[in-house]
């Protein structure tokens, strides 16, 4: 029997995971237990810059070339990021390029600028083979997204809530791929993502302004529905994009889709009960949300944009609230901070 209940998800369902921190110090326990790659975003970047500074050598020299503000944020980033990628190249080498990335995350300030995010993809990928360029699933984004994997850059398609943003990055992907075919290239790699706690924050905010009529199970249900609908619509039309859980809020955000075929991506603070809790190993990904749970979230129109295919089209992706939240979060407590680190 696996030692914990990570080790047992690893070794016994296809449902695997990545470490969700750009600590260095944090990376040996996830490492030990079976994380195959490595997420990060401005906040976790400019976190690792704080608590692990002793550690990261180069950041004085950094520091003292006093370059300009956005100049400055991705020499950072790249310092934190490069770290990881040389601990995941083992694993990137032996899958044969298959797994053991490790995320850097574009400016969210450019969320909607093509010209900005696509140059700055292209600077990101030559910093080491085993690196995925995370683009926001804006309008703007799924172009750079689909420029990107024609010309074989890996991406994450982030900033990303429901079932239309999926879809979409899924699409876009495919469309990369076969530009790459015609061109004789091989095509990058896709993870499309879901913020599946991000979107639960967004709709339990939007239920207690209006006064809906649902119950904090049924939100802590709305993620779930919203991904288990998703992965349902990425078997049928076999996307070769793999689909990306992030933002996860309590174990049932893995355990009640343990034995999909996707990645999990989980922070530190969430690890401990899989590696400690004796929690039940159950692959329960076929299992639906109850349909009374849907029904009564779709009182809720922003849940109808979030779960429905059709819900919202690209040029909506930007407004929606859950976006809006996310990106000013990335900015205010992350990509400033890289600019005016000290």
């Amino acid at each position: 029997m696996s030692k914990t209940y990570l080790d047992w998800l690893v070794r016994d369902t296809k449902t695997k995971w990545w470490h969700d921190s750009a600590r260095e110090t944090e990376l040996d326990v996830a490492l030990n237990h079976g994380a195959t790659g490595v997420t990060t975003n401005p906040v976790l970047a400019s976190v690792a810059l704080k608590e692990d500074r002793k550690s990261l050598a180069p950041l004085e020299a950094i520091l003292a070339r006093e370059l300009q503000h956005e100049q400055k944020a991705e020499a950072l980033m790249r310092l934190v990021v490069t770290k990881a990628t040389e601990r995941l190249l083992p694993e990137y080498e032996a899958s044969k390029g298959r797994s053991g990335f490790v995320c850097a995350q574009v400016n969210p300030l450019h969320a909607d600028n093509r010209e900005r995010m696509y140059a700055m993809a292209k600077r990101f990928h030559v910093w080491a083979p085993n690196i995925t360029v995370k683009l926001p699933t804006t309008e703007a984004g799924l172009d750079v997204l689909e420029d990107c994997i024609a010309e074989g850059i890996t991406v994450a398609a982030t900033v990303s809530f429901s079932v239309a943003q999926v879809i979409a990055s899924a699409e876009r992907h495919r469309a990369g791929i076969k530009r790459a075919d015609q061109n004789g290239a091989e095509p990058g790699k896709c993870f499309s993502v879901i913020m599946i706690g991000r979107v639960d924050d967004y709709l339990r905010e939007i239920a207690q302004n209006t006064k809906a009529m649902v119950s904090e199970s049924d939100i802590c249900q709305a993620g779930l529905a919203i991904t288990k609908r998703a992965y349902s619509i990425f078997r049928e039309r076999e996307y070769e994009a793999v689909l990306l859980v992030a933002a996860l809020r309590g174990n049932y955000h893995l355990t009640e889709l343990a034995g999909a075929e996707l990645l999990m991506s989980i922070h530190p603070n969430n690890q401990q009960p899989f590696l400690t809790q004796n929690l039940q190993r159950e692959e329960r990904i076929d299992r639906p949300v109850p349909p009374d749970v849907v029904e009564r979230l779709r009182s809720m129109p922003e849940f109808v944009r979030a779960y429905e295919p059709d819900g919202m089209s690209p040029n909506d992706f930007l407004t929606f609230g859950a976006t809006q939240r996310t990106l000013n979060q990335f900015i205010e407590a992350g990509w400033k901070l890289l600019e005016s680190f000290k």
